[in-house]
């Protein structure tokens, strides 16, 4: 089975990711792996720790003369920061002295109950820990499970279709999120310029009141047979499994499968996608079989169906203001004003890197489960094998 844990606090000496169930011989890419943490770093609305760290993981184990050689892969990622916080976070016992407690906890963090739970009198462990910054190493598993699936000609991508109050009023193509990837500067991960300035407007209009603004990005699988995932257990299902990946995200709030918020007010026939057969078919194609429309987001009964799977997170503003809101003394049980730590005011096509990281990881489990192999070559001569099986259909 596919797994992955990462380590590592926010201010701490690094992150660590350790991934282990990747078959042998599956190349890997290690400019594709950087670029995917630098794509991580982007995006209008920023804070100032962007700035100071340059991400890069460095591989410790699990691969060997650029391929995978079946064992478990380790990955550290060095935080630059940490050279400020040795001496508030040593591992020894350190000066309390120089000891940065947070002493307010922050409204829609995890400071609180944190605290309430592991018995701190502060919520810096909490903080450190629960801290976006953890998603750079999901990032870093993620890009090997990318890996994976592109060897199998599966791609995912992510695109943002809101922020704030500003939307994209139009579907994507699969081209769009190509050529967006592939930019070198990246204001809001929006694949319509118009729509990205008036997402543009918003954030600039929340960093004039001190403020934060969240969004949605939507995360698309390209490529993808059908068959992967089941409708047989309720633990086994891809659309479930893939709401709890991206769910798991810092301040995702809410998940979507393809257009479930729209077809919760919608009638049948407005909502399902008939279903046609080619005379002929497609190379590209996996069946005949095709479907008019994809709100179903890819997935039918829990299982792939051979259209794009699009998968869509709803990101609340991040919790940290820079005009806080009102909290609690852990000292004094008195009215004071929430701490404030060095944060962002927009993360929206950052979490969308996020995401693709999680989703590309719970694909290549699923994956990997029905096609087995403990090499490259048995997974793809499996997945071929399966491949034209489906095609006969």
């Amino acid at each position: 089975m596919l797994r992955f844990s990462t380590a590592g606090e926010s201010h701490g000496e690094a992150l660590i990711a350790l991934v282990s169930g990747l078959p042998a011989g599956v190349p890997v890419d290690l400019e594709f792996l950087s670029r995917e943490l630098w794509r991580r770093q982007q995006g209008y609305g920023r804070g100032g720790r962007m700035r100071i760290e340059r991400d890069a993981a460095h591989i410790l184990s699990g691969v060997r003369h650029g391929k995978t050689i079946g064992s478990p892969i380790a990955m550290q990622i060095a935080n630059r920061d940490w050279k400020n916080w040795e001496e508030i976070l040593p591992v020894e016992t350190g000066d309390p002295e120089k000891h940065k407690a947070v002493t307010s906890p922050r409204p829609g963090h995890a400071d609180l109950a944190g605290a309430l739970k592991y018995d701190f009198p502060d919520a810096r462990y909490i903080l450190e820990r629960a801290s976006a910054r953890e998603s750079t190493a999901r990032v870093a598993a993620g890009s090997l499970a990318k890996m994976l699936l592109r060897a199998l000609g599966v791609e995912v991508l992510s695109h943002v279709v809101r922020v704030g109050q500003a939307e994209l009023q139009r579907p994507y193509q699969w081209d769009e999120l190509v050529a967006l990837a592939a930019k070198d500067t990246v204001l809001l991960n929006c694949i319509d310029e118009e729509a990205e300035q008036r997402m543009k407007g918003e954030v600039d209009k929340i960093l004039r009141t001190g403020d934060t603004v969240g969004g949605v990005f939507e995360v698309v699988v390209h490529g993808l047979p059908p068959g992967i995932g089941t409708h047989a257990n309720w633990d086994e299902r891809l659309d479930g499994l893939l709401a709890q990946a991206v769910m798991s995200l810092q301040a995702v709030k809410g998940v979507e499968i393809g257009r479930g918020v729209t077809a919760a007010k919608s009638v049948g026939s407005e909502v399902h996608d008939a279903i046609t057969y080619a005379a002929e078919q497609e190379e590209t194609k996996f069946t005949r079989f095709e479907r008019e429309r994809n709100n179903a987001g890819g997935i039918e009964g829990g299982i792939s169906n051979g259209e794009d799977v699009t998968v869509r997170g709803y990101l609340k503003p991040i919790s940290t203001l820079r005009r806080p809101l009102a909290s609690v003394s852990f000292a004094t049980r008195e009215e004071t004003k929430a701490s404030y730590e060095r944060s962002d005011v927009c993360v929206v096509p950052a979490a969308g890197v996020a995401a693709e990281a999680m989703v590309a990881l719970a694909v290549a489990r699923l994956v990997l489960e029905k096609f087995g192999g403990d090499s490259l070559r048995e997974l793809k001569r499996n997945f071929d094998g399966y491949r034209e099986q489906i095609r006969k259909f």
